[in-house]
């Protein structure tokens, strides 16, 4: 089969950065006005775990460099849930991954699973939290605010997540998931901030084009406003293909190191997983290859529907299901047709459609970098009247490898 040809497309994002972020965070940081419960010697725990904060090691580094100016003696801890396979040293491995290490960033990283419990909220969830954050004289939060590939509210993604799922370890953020994320974690972290040594929390917003767009302080009682008006700056950056109808839609990676679910549900549109409005609706979605960074968890496969060997081949069941059923998402680890290779996946997917110059495709890279994709020729009329679209005109026909590999375009 001939596949249509595609043609190269760049969008222009909120590209607004700050300019000197570690000006930035000492800045913040200078609002804390610590009393005589901050003396020298303390511990202070920092609790690190979001992805897609592109700054995120000159910021840790920074705020471990602000606390020992106070002598005070900062350690790291993994917030991240169940990710890393629920074990203390894949918690660390990921930590790595995100370029954070004793060497980095100039503090050590204590890594373990245990948990204690804070007591229950009103719907009988019982709130655990991670042992050594409860034991420090003090904890700071770090976090990125943004929307969830879950659920839409008010506070989604950020300080209050962090506490309440981040450092709930496996069994806390399971807990949270089993009596709805939505209703519990803003109750769960209001108790956290009640009872834990939280000194305060630095909420990140990252712009469209990978810089940090803002950074925030949030004293403890600041923490779920923070996150509400955060949020909205964070939605309003989000993202997004600029089509909400489309045959195909072919996503070269999936994966924990680009989006929680795998694949972010607010570029591919929440109804994947959670059901309602097809919006956007993208009929087909194909994904080529799992990531590295990932080591085999696959959670958000679910949500695609054709994909290769390559990935089917790449996932680490454990690993995939532990999240999924942490999450109470149990069909993001559902699997899709598996066919031999790239072009295979393609070829079967344009089989569906009669027409293949009617055929509305776009390749995007991954749902963490929508700034360049690639277009077939029944979108460009809608493109071209959107603002902040450039097309490039020259028509690219897919290259394979000799294993069937997607490669790249040829003139």
């Amino acid at each position: 089969m001939k596949l249509p040809n595609m043609y190269g497309i760049r969008q222009q994002f909120h590209s607004e950065s700050i300019k000197d972020v570690e000006a930035a965070v000492y800045q913040q940081l200078g609002r804390l006005n610590v009393g005589t419960e901050v003396r020298a010697g303390q511990r202070v725990a920092i609790a690190v775990g979001s992805r897609g904060i592109h700054n995120l090691v000159t910021i840790v580094a920074k705020v471990v460099e602000y606390f020992k100016t106070m002598d005070l003696r900062p350690l790291i801890i993994p917030a991240m849930g169940s990710h890393g396979g629920a074990k203390a040293e894949g918690q660390t491995r990921v930590l790595h991954e995100l370029g954070i290490t004793e060497s980095t960033v100039a503090a050590p990283i204590v890594s373990n699973m245990d948990v204690v419990s804070l007591g229950h909220l009103d719907s009988g969830a019982e709130v655990f939290f991670a042992k050594d954050a409860f034991e420090v004289d003090h904890l700071v939060v770090i976090s990125r605010v943004k929307p969830h590939t879950d659920f839409h509210g008010e506070v989604e993604s950020g300080l209050c997540k962090m506490l309440a799922v981040g450092c709930g370890r496996q069994k806390g953020a399971s807990n949270i998931h089993r009596f709805g994320l939505a209703a519990s974690f803003v109750p769960a972290a209001q108790l956290i901030l009640e009872k834990a040594p939280v000194l305060c929390g630095l909420a990140i917003v990252e712009n469209a084009s990978g810089g940090t767009h803002k950074v925030k302080l949030a004293l403890p009682h600041e923490f779920v406003h923070t996150d509400k008006e955060l949020l909205k700056e964070a939605r309003r950056l989000l993202p997004r293909i600029p089509l909400a109808d489309l045959d195909i839609l072919v996503v070269d990676e999936m994966g924990k190191n680009i989006s929680g679910a795998g694949i972010d549900t607010n570029v591919i549109g929440l109804w994947r997983r959670e059901g309602g409005p097809r919006e956007p609706d993208y009929r087909i979605i194909i994904v080529l290859d799992l990531t590295d960074k990932s080591h085999g968890n696959a959670t958000g496969i679910g949500v695609v529907d054709l994909t290769t060997r390559r990935v089917i081949n790449k996932i680490d069941p454990q690993v995939t299901y532990t999240n999924a059923i942490t999450s109470g998402v149990l069909n993001s680890a559902r699997l899709p047709i598996a066919l031999e290779n790239d072009k295979t996946v393609l070829e079967t997917a344009l089989s569906q459609f009669p027409y293949l110059e009617r055929v509305r495709m776009v390749r995007i890279t991954n749902s963490l970098s929508l700034e360049i994709f690639w277009a077939t020729q029944a979108v460009l009329p809608e493109l071209r009247e959107q603002e902040g679209i450039t097309i490039d005109d020259k028509l690219l026909q897919p290259k394979f490898d000799k294993e069937g590999r997607l490669l790249s375009f040829v003139n």
